[in-house]
């Protein structure tokens, strides 16, 4: 039998470094490292409580057709000690974007009259209101390093919660962030090793790494209480929820794109 010719090891994938830092009070500086720039998209869902501070870390903010209405309405809740006029003029969105069909009429008016710019996609019903956004945002920006922070992608109806991580596997190689007020969820793409940096003060310690789009046949994690190990993964056997963090890094590699998903504190 002739012998076998050695198997060449895989080259190394590139590095993806993940922060939640955008939700701490007071962020830490930048890094030596490309400037990032934050894209707030709005969906139709309540703001979660942090709403403001990230609205004023954006250098975008997108409402999505009925996401209007949660800002004109959500953001004086959230702030019942100011004057909710003020409130509304401050709190202003860039772009409303979407089919319209769930956006007031007086809300439309309210901020068209402020300035803000309307997309009618009416036209397009092949894609949904956050595909619409993102696509505009991507479009809109010189900057590859971009981070979009989306609110009200979870906790509503289950079949828009799929169609958002949906979107999340139509754009792999934007960093894309789902935010509710229990949790928030991004894509690990196969493509990169991922190392997540977890900010404790504010996440965990209870997480998740679920293969949606396909089986994974290998993923190896560190920095969990139960890490995985060459670890198979698919529906109708082994996914990983209900995990816990356990250290201030969790680093993670699998041969299919992963959805990860850890618990905000409140």
């Amino acid at each position: 039998m002739a012998p076998q010719a050695p198997t060449t090891p895989s080259p190394p994938r590139p590095m993806m470094r993940h922060s939640s830092a955008f939700l701490l009070p007071s962020p830490p500086p930048a890094g030596d490292g490309p400037a990032t720039d934050v894209a707030l998209v709005v969906l139709n869902q309540p703001l979660p409580r942090f709403a403001p501070l990230l609205w004023s870390r954006a250098a975008v903010r997108v409402c999505a057709d009925g996401g209007a209405n949660r800002v004109f309405d959500g953001m004086p809740e959230l702030l019942p000690d100011q004057d909710p006029d003020e409130v509304r003029a401050r709190y202003k969105p860039d772009v409303i974007k979407g089919d319209m069909d769930s956006v007031r009429p007086e809300v439309k008016e309210y901020y068209s009259n402020m300035g803000t710019r309307i997309v009618d996609d009416s036209h397009d019903q092949d894609t949904t209101d956050l595909h619409k956004c993102i696509t505009f945002i991507v479009k809109n920006s010189d900057n590859s390093n971009l981070c979009i922070l989306v609110l009200g992608a979870v906790g509503g109806r289950f079949d828009h919660e799929m169609g958002n991580i949906n979107v999340l596997h139509m754009f792999p190689n934007i960093n894309i962030v789902l935010l509710s007020d229990a949790c928030l969820i991004f894509l690990l793409p196969r493509t990169h090793a991922h190392e997540i940096h977890i900010e404790r003060s504010i996440e965990g310690p209870h997480c998740g790494l679920i293969p949606i789009s396909m089986p994974s046949t290998s993923t190896t994690t560190t920095g969990l209480r139960w890490n995985l190990d060459n670890t198979s993964m698919n529906y109708g056997g082994l996914i990983s929820t209900s995990n816990i963090v356990e250290e201030d890094k969790v680093t993670v590699t699998s041969e299919s794109d992963l959805i990860w998903t850890v618990s905000l504190q409140k």
